[in-house]
């Protein structure tokens, strides 16, 4: 005689094969999955610029690219997409398949564009993830070489004697440099005026013709103006010196306590991506900002080239925005 089978172990029976066979399903998908990361790139890579050519994140961009296209055995292509405050390029990334061939070069832009604008596209905290800093570029303080600012204390000096005739320039509200000018008017306790341009070479032809005072510009666009002994650096903002100009001083060590500015740009991709993808793409990167060729151009635009982990770039984005918008709020910008 033979034992018959019961309802309950006929299921359980079925409920095992189903089981065994979407497990098999899963190990058919798991190496396949590994095999595209471990294949990774597996065609050009495309990184997003969210500003125009020519400039100092695209001329970074490039060099980047080209060095870390060698390492990984694909190109990367620039596409610039320029655009207030870096969202179109940035919400491109977002929205991009999260396998690593579609990259951010990000950007202290997208930082201050969280106080800028009441609503973003997309969250830059949750909707990309950090790979790697690529470099900090410094701002400077430049007045016309026949200024009767001989230092930054002078200015400053002037500043707290004569309240609001101090001029300051800048490019347009909201940019960095125009923020930059913002803080430092709070940090060292003057009221001063904020005069915004449309672009960096209008803001120079103010300095050099008596229309402004000073000058807060990116240190890259000013170097051959300072080299040239057209415009006299002051000052430049960061914590540390600069090495392109070693004689001059940092805000800090001219007097103004707490001032501490650098712009800077990193890699980012589509949340989601991979760890192994981004454990990748961030050693290329650093092998190619230490690369000679690297350096030596990140040295001409007035650059300094760092690299770090993604945790690294995910802190000083935090903070970036949380400065942004305390400084924002001080200026009494409203958000648009």
């Amino acid at each position: 005689m033979h034992a018959k089978k019961s309802p309950s172990s006929s299921g359980l029976t079925r409920r095992a094969l189903l089981g065994a066979a979407a497990a098999g399903t899963g190990l058919a998908v798991l190496p396949g999955a590994a095999l595209a990361q471990a294949n990774f790139p597996s065609k050009p890579i495309t990184l997003m610029v969210p500003f125009a050519p020519g400039g100092i994140a695209d001329i970074t961009a490039r060099a980047v690219a080209e060095a870390m296209g060698k390492t990984l055995g694909q190109t990367i292509v620039i596409d610039n997409r320029p655009s207030a405050g870096s969202i179109v390029a940035t919400q491109a990334v977002a929205k991009a398949q999260p396998d690593g061939h579609t990259l951010l070069l990000m950007s202290n832009a997208n930082a201050v564009s969280e106080g800028l604008f009441k609503k973003l596209p997309y969250d830059i905290t949750k909707d990309v993830v950090p790979v790697t800093t690529l470099g900090f570029f410094d701002l400077v303080l430049a007045v016309d070489a026949n200024s009767r600012f001989k230092s930054l204390k002078d200015l400053v000096a002037y500043a707290k004697a004569n309240p609001g005739k101090l001029t300051i320039g800048t490019i347009a509200i909201g940019s960095t440099q125009h923020l930059s000018a913002e803080l430092f008017k709070t940090r060292a306790g003057i009221d001063a005026l904020v005069v915004p341009y449309k672009a960096s070479p209008a803001v120079l032809t103010a300095l050099r013709s008596g229309e402004i005072d000073v000058a807060f510009e990116i240190l890259g666009p000013t170097l051959p103006q300072i080299t040239g002994g057209a415009v006299r650096a002051l000052a430049v903002t960061s914590s540390r010196r600069n090495a392109t100009l070693p004689d001059v001083p940092t805000v800090q060590e001219a007097g103004v306590p707490q001032y501490d500015v650098a712009s800077w740009n990193a890699l980012a991709a589509p949340a989601g991506t991979p760890k192994a993808v981004i454990d990748k793409l961030n050693a290329a990167a650093r092998e190619a900002v230490a690369s000679p060729a690297v350096q030596q151009r990140m040295k001409e635009l007035g650059m300094r080239g760092q690299t770090g982990t993604p945790a690294e770039q995910q802190a000083l984005l935090a903070s970036e925005i949380k400065r942004w918008r305390e400084v924002i709020t001080a200026a009494k910008i409203q958000p648009e």
